[in-house]
């Protein structure tokens, strides 16, 4: 990515991501599908509600995941292949480590967390069943996410996709034996997740060790390089922290949504579930942009990462402008493909209505934040964040629930207002920052023109 066309490289980088993206969310959309169809509607609010709770665990992993990709776009784009290689085996090795501890931890914590966002208790022993399954077989879905990033670290989107392609189709297979044919229920969809991830994992890790390039898995190379980890470390934790205490603060959300009853509940199910495709073009932009500010800042041309962190923001806009008007007018019958009660449908489609427009917002913190930790800079895209997703979103939660309405809209609305007040200081703070400053490298490179010369 440090040379050519930069709208062709963000293009080819980010469209086979979003269809892997894709793929890879029909994992638990699929699942809501079919009890929320075949099951009951306890089970379909069961397994959509329970996000939250995964998507702490996950995010924090997803953030270290996301310093290692730093870390490893830095030294490809800077030329160090023994830096490259002990930086993927030091990140499978801390994958494996973290495998164990999350499973275990998430397993510990499910039944606290349930009790915490207020679940009911008829929906309580299926969410319960559903997350001690997934907590249990987590692995093989952290295990693909730290081989897919160690790909797209070097510029490889396609692979990552295929290999979701492959488990999505798998996932769709299972649900429907598991609970058409075995009548499994909710722990059928669980069982039919856990197996097609680890058959992503499987397929990521058989490529890395198939590869004859510096990306290259071995053995005899599996161990922790103190150096490398406090660099991923430097990078990945400050994400791990923003993506696990937001996602955690969205249990708060849930457990206000909870408060209005079960219509309310499932209809704001279907939302998350249109709600996680929405956002996947101006996501998969962003990682584009993560990768492309690491390669280039890798040999110091800022400029050209500055360039491309607008183009990818402008793209994202446009693409997430043109979603919204589709999905607006369509929502009731988006949300009636998850479920067909009637105040579900209505509810729902009160949802997506409102909050769509505002989704503009979140293409600038997301793009822009992934710039930042692009360049190594994590802590402050974590500092915004924090702020506005966490503090802010509560303290707005908290007067809007207690002082002004006690109807569900203002509440939801929530999210548009932490998004406007994140996607401002985000932009600000760019504007400001020298993007070089926290480079990774080791080594001061020339710049182009100078190596030229």
């Amino acid at each position: 990515m440090t040379q050519g066309n930069v709208v062709h490289h963000l293009i080819a980088f980010a469209l086979p991501l979003l269809a892997g993206n894709i793929f890879q969310q029909l994992y638990n959309t699929v699942d809501t599908w079919v009890v929320g169809n075949y099951v009951s509607n306890e089970a379909f609010s069961a397994v959509g509600t329970v996000s939250p709770i995964i998507n702490t665990l996950i995010g924090f992993f997803t953030g270290l995941a996301s310093g290692a990709g730093v870390v490893i776009s830095q030294y490809y784009g800077a030329k160090q292949p023994d830096k490259v290689r002990d930086a993927v085996h030091t990140s499978i090795v801390m994958t494996l480590v973290l495998g164990v501890v999350l499973s275990l931890f998430g397993i510990a914590i499910t039944p606290t967390m349930l009790h915490f966002m207020n679940t009911p208790s008829e929906v309580f022993p299926d969410s319960s069943s559903y997350l001690t399954i997934y907590f249990g077989g987590m692995m093989g879905l952290m295990l693909y996410n730290m081989g897919s990033g160690i790909l797209r670290a070097v510029g490889d989107s396609k692979r990552p996709f295929y290999f979701l392609v492959v488990s999505a189709v798998l996932n769709i297979i299972l649900d429907l034996v598991f609970v058409l044919v075995f009548h499994m229920g909710v722990e059928g969809v669980a069982y039919a997740t856990i197996i097609s991830q680890g058959m992503s994992a499987a397929l990521v890790l058989f490529t890395l060790s198939q590869e004859k390039n510096w990306i290259r898995l071995q053995l005899r190379y599996l161990k922790v390089q103190l150096t490398i980890l406090g660099k991923i470390i430097r990078v990945g934790i400050p994400a791990a922290l923003q993506l696990a205490v937001t996602a955690f603060s969205n249990v708060f959300v849930q457990s206000y949504i909870n408060f209005f009853g079960a219509d309310y509940m499932s209809g704001w199910t279907a939302y998350t579930k249109i709600d996680q495709l929405m956002v996947l073009p101006m996501q998969s932009l962003a990682l584009a942009a993560t990768t492309f500010v690491g390669q280039n800042l890798g040999i110091n041309q800022v400029d050209r990462a500055k360039k491309g962190t607008r183009t990818a923001c402008i793209m994202a806009i446009t693409i997430t402008i043109a979603v919204s008007s589709i999905v607006i007018p369509t929502a009731p019958y988006l949300v009636s493909f998850f479920n067909q009660k009637p105040a579900v449908i209505q509810s729902g489609t009160l949802f997506l209505r409102f909050l769509s427009p505002f989704y503009v917002l979140c293409c600038i913190n997301q793009v822009y934040s992934a710039a930042l930790r692009g360049a190594g800079n994590s802590r402050t895209p974590m500092i915004l964040m924090l702020f506005s997703f966490v503090l802010f979103r509560q303290c707005y939660l908290f007067v809007m629930a207690n002082f002004i309405s006690n109807s569900v809209l203002p509440i939801a609305m929530g999210y548009p207002a932490g998004w406007l007040v994140c996607s401002t200081l985000t932009l600000l703070y760019y504007r400001k920052v020298n993007l070089s400053s926290s480079r990774l490298v080791d080594d001061q490179f020339p710049t182009p023109a100078q190596s030229d010369s």
